[in-house]
């Protein structure tokens, strides 16, 4: 066994588990999303980012790529937040809550996409 695929693997699987917990709930109330599991959702995206960096294969190439969408979508989505909490005295409006649970929505999308790629690509190394 490959204990670096078990790490890696572990980390795009607990990325895509943070990003799901933080998004569920109903998208305009505060009370169902937690901050600090946002904040680790994008600590862990990030981590699985710079472990992809460096694979040559085109199936490398598609799971940086899902990657950097799902870093981009959760800095959106905690720059959203702190801007309107702590610099603008916004608050977490249900409006502000429900462009931060949606930016957070798009980069689920895109860690599904990289757990499938990844099962993909383990699916083919094993033949």
């Amino acid at each position: 066994m490959n204990m670096s695929k078990v790490i890696f693997g572990f980390f795009v699987l607990l990325a895509l588990t943070l990003n799901f917990g933080f998004f569920l709930g109903e998208i305009d109330n505060p009370d169902h999303h937690n901050v600090y599991e946002l904040f680790a959702a994008l600590v862990v995206g990030l981590i699985a980012t710079i472990m992809k960096l460096g694979e040559r294969s085109q199936m490398s190439a598609m799971l940086l790529a899902s990657s950097l969408v799902v870093d981009l979508q959760l800095l959106a989505a905690v720059s959203v937040w702190v801007l309107s909490v702590h610099v603008f005295d916004i608050g977490l409006t249900p409006g502000v809550m429900a462009s931060v649970v949606s930016l957070s929505g798009g980069a689920l999308l895109a860690n599904l996409l990289s757990v499938v790629l990844l099962t993909m690509e383990t699916a083919g190394l094993s033949r």
